[in-house]
Parts: structure tokens; sequence; C-alpha cells
């Protein structure tokens, strides 16, 4: 897989439970607008659906995933994504116990099992009983609806006795009368279950939109970890594609170190990479500045990038220009064709325009991205964002998080893909995308975007006469960097589809 890889960590001590169950059938109503088009389980959280974070705390288990809301949003997404070994059922009844007799006619009936609920986030210390036995997870954490007193399921809010969803049984005898609706803890109550304490303190469970929206945000990827101390950043790779791309910066800078390139961060180390921290925030954060400041810091950012493509250039390779803008792109599309709803149609409506649907017009596409031209490759960044630009000061620019490669080619590429990627900021508004600031309607007919704006907009025009690219190529590879999006984003379901569906609008656009 590329970005699609889950960091994986030594697994949890497992006490011969080998079968995982999960409810991942619940809408997540109280999550708003998070679960309009698709269930809770694929709710992100620190990069990873939330069902994801199990995966990668039980990576040698084998699970059965209980779907109902969004149900073949979710059979397609894990089908896309998912890297243990699974299997999935569709709920014939509703609630809670929705589903959990058929997971078991799944796995054989006389071996100890975890049946767990799909949001929650457990803590990278929790163990699994070392003794057999029927557990009840106690959360300690967060307020649950039920609680475990004196050995007695009650109907009673608790954090510290709350029955957190997260049961494990010796075999599935108890659970063989287990009706196919209701509710399952109070089922269990009726039927006057006997359980052994587990603790699950640091247990998270994010119920509420404003529970959610409380979160940090991330500004890495699940294949990076950023620590930050007083004057530094450290950045550490934790799998084997951040190692690739590791490698990959830390030649950019040296290099732009070696040829006295200004406006980067101070290299202090580069296993890990450890960088001076800068003393400003990324260019999207200042976005209430007036036009005139914003044309100044335009002005600044278009002659960094200027000054970075003269440091050196060599002739342009086809073939990394082909794998860059046509062949990844598609590659990555590939994978989501059977997940994003519309797909199979040759037109889909984005925002009021009919667009031509990449999978049937492949070809028209690749035509217009052969038509251009690119006779020398420059020094360039590769991913120059407004989220990976900052303003030393609130005013000097810094490029920081180098690509530092273009195809097949290292260090050097097309300039133009530098001056997409800014358009991306500047009128796409990329990255209040990345940061999940968009709502996204997937009606039958049409589909809404609406991304909140970095309010760089109308610099639109001086940021093509400052670069002197041309419009129509920036437009279309404008277009083809959000198709690219699609899978790299693939933590958040909304974000893969948003980016499908942006990507065909602007392509529209560019090839109209």
């Amino acid at each position: 897989m590329t970005s699609a890889t889950t960091p994986r960590q030594a697994p949890a001590p497992s006490a011969g439970v080998d079968y995982i169950v999960v409810q991942a059938g619940g809408k997540g109503t109280r999550l708003e607008h998070l679960t309009a088009n698709k269930p809770k389980a694929l709710v992100p959280v620190e990069n990873l659906p939330m069902l994801f974070h199990l995966f990668r705390q039980f990576p040698d288990k084998k699970f059965v995933i209980i779907a109902d809301y969004h149900r073949d949003v979710l059979r397609e997404y894990l089908a896309s994504f998912a890297e243990v070994d699974y299997q999935v059922v569709d709920a014939e009844g509703s609630g809670t116990c929705g589903g959990v007799g058929q997971a078991l006619d799944l796995i054989p009936a006389d071996v100890p099992f975890m049946l767990v609920w799909s949001d929650l986030i457990l803590p990278a210390t929790f163990q699994l009983p070392a003794e057999p036995g029927d557990y009840i997870g106690i959360s300690q954490t967060f307020e649950c609806r039920w609680s475990h007193r004196a050995g007695e399921l009650v109907e009673e809010r608790s954090r510290e006795h709350g029955v957190a969803g997260l049961f494990v049984f010796r075999d599935a005898s108890s659970l063989k009368e287990v009706p196919a609706s209701g509710e399952l803890v109070r089922w269990m109550q009726q039927e006057g279950f006997s359980f052994t304490e587990l603790g699950l303190a640091g247990t998270r469970e994010f119920g509420l939109l404003s529970e959610y929206r409380a979160l940090p945000q991330q500004k890495v990827r699940p294949f990076n970890r950023m620590t930050l101390t007083v004057d530094r950043v450290i950045k550490e790779a934790i799998d084997e594609q951040g190692r690739a791309l590791a490698a990959d910066e830390r030649a950019w800078y040296q290099y732009a170190a070696g040829h006295g390139v200004t406006g980067i961060p101070a290299v202090h180390g580069t296993d890990p990479l450890v960088l001076e921290r800068i003393d400003g925030g990324n260019v999207y954060e200042y976005g209430d500045l007036s036009l005139d400041a914003k044309r100044g810091i335009l002005a600044d950012l278009t002659g960094a990038l200027t000054r970075l493509h003269e440091v050196g250039s060599m002739p342009a390779d086809s073939f990394s220009v082909k794998d860059a803008y046509f062949a990844k792109t598609m590659n990555r599309l590939s994978r989501i064709r059977d997940l994003v709803p519309h797909a199979d149609r040759r037109t889909i409506t984005v925002n009021g325009r009919e667009c031509r649907n990449v999978y049937y017009y492949r070809r028209d596409l690749e035509r217009a991205l052969d038509a251009l031209r690119c006779e020398r490759f420059s020094f360039i960044h590769g991913d120059c964002t407004f989220s990976n630009l900052m303003l030393r000061g609130g005013t000097e620019p810094v490029l920081i998080d180098p690509r530092g490669y273009f195809g097949h080619t290292k260090l050097f590429g097309d300039p133009n893909y530098d001056w997409a990627k800014l358009y991306y900021s500047v009128v796409g508004n990329y990255d209040r995308f990345n940061l999940g600031e968009f709502r996204l309607g997937i009606g039958e007919s049409a589909v809404d975007l609406d991304i909140v704006s970095n309010r760089w907009e109308e610099l639109e025009d001086e940021l093509f006469a400052l670069s002197g690219a041309d419009p129509r190529t920036i437009k279309l590879l404008h277009a083809v960097i959000w198709l690219s999006l699609t899978t790299y984003a693939w933590q958040d379901y909304d974000s893969v589809c948003g980016a499908f569906y942006n990507g065909l609008y602007h392509l529209e656009g560019a090839l109209a």
C-alpha cells in the first residue's frame, strides 16, 4: 500500500483471544455532519478512523465487523484500506444486539473472543486479561449510561463504574440466545450476566461533536511523529513509507543548504530530522491580514520560489512528468472507484456544474496533460501549500516540509508543480479542507461541497502575474492535485470523496 498503510505497533498480549467482534453499526447521530455520509466507526481520530485504531492495536487478530448504518460505505472502505483479516456481517436486527448472533456464527464456538464497540480508542497500555473468563470493561475515564456495581448491571450513569462497551468472553455459549435486536447491556442485565471487571483507564470515547472538536488538530500524517521543544522540531518516521519520505526530505535540506538557499529552517540533525522551530504560523493562519499585507506576503512567497527554481536545472524527464501527473493520479483513483458514490456515472453534478467523470474520460485528461510542455526541470519544493509555508514573525516566508522528488526524479521537477501547489492554497483552500473544515452533501443526483475559505482567493490574478505561470496549465494541474489527494487523504472517507468531487469540478473548468 501507499499512503493507506496504517502504522503497526507490537501486538497487545492476547490471552488466547484470536477473534474480535466489533459492533460498528451505529449512526453516531450526536456527531452531526461527521456521520452524514459514513458510519461513526469511520470518523477519524488522530489521523485514523476509529475502527482502525483497533486494527493497529491488534494487527494479528481476526475481526468480524458488524455493519448497519451506511453498510455499503463501510464494506467498500474496508476493501480499499483495511490490512487485517476481517469479515463483515450486515446486521439483520437493530440496536447493539443487532448482528451479534450473526457474527458469532463466523467464529469457533469454543474459543475466547472480545466484543467491543467500534468507537472506543483504547490506550496503548491496554492488555487483555491473562486468565480465561468473562470480563466487562469499566470506563474509569468517560461517563457511561450503564454501570457495573456490586457484580450487577445497573442503568445508572457513571464514570468510575461505567460500562464502556468492551467485553471478553471465554466462549460463545453465554451469548447463544442473544436476540436479533435490542440493547445488549439491558439484555445482559435481564439474563443476570456475571462479569469480572477489566479497568479501561485512559480509554477515549467520542459521543458528542463538542468532544470531537476538542481534539487537537493533527498536522502530520500517520507515518510521521513530530515532537516540539522550545526551539526545535523533531520529525521521526514510524513506518516504511515515513522512512522513505524522510530520506527524500533530508536530501532536499542538504542540497538546499549546500547551495545557499535562504528561507528554510536551520537543520540541527538528520537522523531523526531535527529542525529549527520557526517563531510564526502557517500562511493559512494569516487570512485576516489586510489585502495590501497579503499582496506583500504573496510577492515574498513567489520571489522565494522563483529563487529556489533558479538554484539549478536539468533536462526534463518525460517519464517523471507522466508519472507525477497522470499515472500516479489514475493509480490512486483506481483504488476508490467502488468507494465513491456516483463514480459509476459518466457525469456527476458538483456544486451545480455537470462534470465529466474522469473514470470515463481519462483519455481526455491524458491528452490535456500530454499537451503540456516542460523542457527543463528546476530545483523545486514539491509541496508548497500554505500548510508547508510559514511566516517567521508573521512576515518572512520560510519553506518547510519539502517533498524532495517529482515522479522518478529526486530534488528536481516541473516548476509549474510548485505554482499549482501554491494555487491549491490561494484559490483552492486546500489547507482548510485538510483541517476538515468543509461540508460534503452527497445527494441522489448531485453533490454539494463547501470548503471554508483561506481568504486569499482575490489574489488569484496577482499570483499568475508574479509567477509568470500559464493560467490554463496551473488550473489543469490544480484539478489533478485534487484528484491525486483522494487516497493520500484516505483516513477520512469524506475527504476521499470531497477531493474526488472537487477534482472533477476543477477539471471540468480546466477542460472547458
